[in-house]
């Protein structure tokens, strides 16, 4: 019987490690244009998120945009958006990648709450549908397909 890494990885999928916190979410590294950075994944998440505190560490551009945005909690929340950025998640690079920008404190409250540290995005379901991401629950790990 074939493993479950062995199908993806002779399918060129590229394994890529996550972190599960206390809070069930999963959470890995990432970098965004060129800078390193520790994002939870969430595939409830219709779109990657940027906390609107990283801006300048990531060398985003943000725009004004009429989306509201809501989660964990919060709704209508203020947004702007950050497009054309380079991503690089452990062998996989996409370029002119787009994320919405907005106030993460929530959610990085919710998880000192629970003891872990701040995160400064989320990877959604956007990015994950782009990479054909199959997740590996009992593994830690997602295997990704540019």
């Amino acid at each position: 019987m074939t493993s479950l890494r062995t199908l993806l990885e002779s399918q060129g999928f590229i394994r890529v490690p996550l972190k599960k916190l206390s809070t069930g979410h999963f959470q890995l590294n990432i970098k965004i244009n060129r800078k390193a950075g520790v994002f939870i994944l969430d595939s409830g998440a219709s779109s990657s998120c940027i906390c609107l505190d990283y801006i300048n560490y990531f060398s985003l551009t943000a725009e004004e945009t009429e989306i509201k945005a809501s989660g964990a909690g919060a709704v209508d929340m203020e947004t702007k958006v950050a497009k054309g950025n380079h991503l690089h998640i452990h062998s996989i690079e996409m370029k002119n990648c787009d994320f919405v920008l907005f106030n993460m404190t929530h959610v990085n409250q919710a998880l000192a709450q629970a003891g872990e540290a701040s995160v400064q995005g989320i990877l959604g379901a956007d990015l994950l549908k782009k990479f054909r991401a199959v997740i590996d629950y009992g593994r830690n790990c997602v295997y990704l397909k540019s």
